[in-house]
């Protein structure tokens, strides 16, 4: 089966050629940086504008580098939802539009149930049950996986997104966007022990993940401490960025990942785990991955995620996603709807959670 699938849920339009659920023959993604980072972050507008300009010709080089014609496509997975209405429209309706024309089968998928996807498209190995962690700009979210189509939410964030409180931080700093990778890059050169942030309490006692506050407290260090923003260009080169300001990227980044790393172990208690999956664009950051591998590993359990190309937006999570609808026997209809705020499904039972 050859699958189109097809993402523009926020800043990026993207679109990739799956052959049955593990061959990838192409991915293209036309980015949307020049066009947003002079306003430090995503404008609605201008992304469904951008969209409307790129999906033809992402799909065009998607079909060129696979070698194949739209006469070769079997079925069209799609961003629903969650995401900017105007830019998940645009897919949406280029998706409806072709199948109809193509007389083929088309499913509209969740972006997060994507980029869980995307773990298990370079890694099919990947043992259930499991504990998957998205974390990106826009989620943060904790779920438990008894299979690859059986998913019920753990935690969530309150406020911020892990990747949300990076950016805010690296904005204030005069850092650009995205700032997550020049923390990441810069954090290294810095002591993570310099600046204290506490774990948040969820006064609740959920399950449950809290960034506002730690964003709050760096903010307030920034400005108790005098410390202005970093020169234009200066984050090329770790030496031109003053030591307090790479004391403060290394202990903010450490925070975030303490609070993740301590979130899934508290996702561990009661539940047969036998992998940690990691997704979503933050699951890129190196120190993430390292302590993850490191912590989880000496309990045993391996952890897994997805090459730093299929970790950011990409259409080849959205056509492994759909597949999955696909051959579990599932279609839309042609009055599927973009949906900004799509719940993750199906919802598991909670019987599924107890050990051996």
């Amino acid at each position: 089966m050859i699958t189109l699938g097809l993402e523009s849920s926020c800043d990026d339009t993207a679109a990739a050629i799956l052959e049955n659920s593990d061959q990838l023959l192409s991915s293209v993604v036309a980015s949307q940086f020049s066009t947003h980072h002079d306003f430090g972050g995503v404008v609605p507008e201008l992304a469904s504008r951008e969209h409307i300009n790129n999906i033809c010709y992402v799909v065009a080089q998607a079909l060129a580098r696979a070698e194949l014609t739209f006469q070769s496509l079997d079925a069209i997975a799609v961003t629903q939802g969650p995401g900017l209405v105007g830019a998940l429209l645009v897919g949406l309706t280029y998706a409806k539009g072709l199948a109809f024309s193509l007389g083929i089968p088309f499913v509209g998928v969740n972006h997060l149930q994507g980029h869980i996807a995307s773990v298990l498209l370079e890694n099919p190995a990947a043992e259930f049950p499991a504990l998957s962690l998205v974390v990106s700009g826009g989620h943060t979210s904790l779920y438990y996986m008894t299979s690859a189509t059986e998913t019920r939410q753990l935690a969530r964030t309150l406020d911020d997104a892990a990747g949300e409180a990076l950016d805010k931080l690296a904005k204030l700093l005069g850092m650009g966007y995205p700032g997550g990778p020049v923390i990441d890059r810069l954090a290294e050169y810095g002591n993570a022990k310099a600046v204290s942030f506490s774990l948040p309490k969820i006064s609740s006692g959920e399950l449950a993940f809290s960034f506002s506050g730690i964003k709050s407290a760096a903010v307030r260090y920034v400005l108790q401490q005098g410390i202005v923003p970093v020169k234009k260009g200066a984050t090329d080169d770790p030496e031109r960025v003053p030591p307090q300001v790479l004391d403060l990227l290394a202990s903010y980044q450490k925070s975030i990942v303490d609070q993740l790393i301590h979130r899934l172990d508290q996702g561990l208690s009661g539940r047969l785990v036998r992998s940690i999956q990691l997704s979503g664009g933050v699951s890129c950051n190196s120190e993430l991955r390292q302590r993850a591998r490191e912590h989880f590993e000496r309990k045993g359990i391996q952890v897994y995620y997805p090459s730093l190309e299929l970790t950011t937006d990409n259409a080849a999570m959205i056509a492994a996603a759909g597949v999955l609808r696909l051959r579990s026997g599932h279609r839309d209809d042609w009055d599927l709807q973009a949906d900004p705020n799509l719940a993750l499904y199906p919802v598991l039972p909670t019987s599924a959670e107890k050990k051996e």
